[in-house]
């Protein structure tokens, strides 16, 4: 059994390893600029992770973790994402780029809850009915980590970092506005891709 003590070395290692991550990348990072951060030798991060990627592995794990303990609805979901510390922001933005295992697992689990918690919305009459559920899901989705992907472009015309809470929020807020209340007045666009999306279905 683990003392108390090497819990909370691995979980600090942890810690500077998602932050380091999340700045600098997998390929940018060593073990000994993790240990460096935790204020450990690079020996007990090998002892805790065996290797880089065991490291990486934990932390993809651990984002994991985070957004799954949302429960069932995926809006719970999402919100660990807006509410989670932001060097899990900034590691999970890092991963979505980067198209690691983890990162597509994660999105991939998102969409399904989605997709499922818009159909109640549909049964209970909070969500309107949809002629794509599945693009649908992954389309809003898609919208809501966008932000995190485009942080520094969004950071410059926001004034503020995508992944600190308060921008994300912004964000966050101003696109459930355009999804709550529309954005276009009639339905030109609508028509004319739909129109496109007939003739050019497989």
């Amino acid at each position: 059994m683990r003392s108390a003590s090497d819990l909370t070395a691995r979980a600090r290692i942890r810690d500077a390893a998602l932050a380091r991550f999340g700045t600098d990348g997998i390929a940018g990072t060593s073990v000994r600029a993790v240990a460096a951060d935790a204020g450990v030798s690079p020996a007990l991060v090998v002892h805790h992770f065996g290797s880089k990627e065991g490291l990486r592995q934990a932390c993809d794990d651990y984002v994991l973790d985070s957004i799954r303990s949302g429960g069932e609805a995926s809006v719970e979901a999402l919100d660990e994402i807006l509410q989670a510390a932001t060097p899990v922001r900034r590691y999970l933005a890092r991963a979505l780029l980067d198209d690691t295992p983890a990162a597509g697992a994660l999105f991939a689990e998102i969409v399904e809850r989605t997709e499922a918690w818009l159909a109640t919305g549909e049964e209970e009459g909070w969500v309107r009915a949809s002629a794509d559920a599945r693009a649908r899901a992954v389309t809003y989705v898609s919208w809501l980590l966008a932000p995190l992907v485009l942080g520094d472009q969004v950071g410059r015309l926001l004034g503020g970092d995508p992944a600190e809470t308060a921008t994300a929020v912004r964000g966050a807020r101003a696109g459930l506005e355009m999804l709550t209340h529309g954005l276009f007045a009639d339905d030109r666009w609508l028509k004319a891709f739909t129109d496109i999306n007939e003739r050019t279905r497989p």
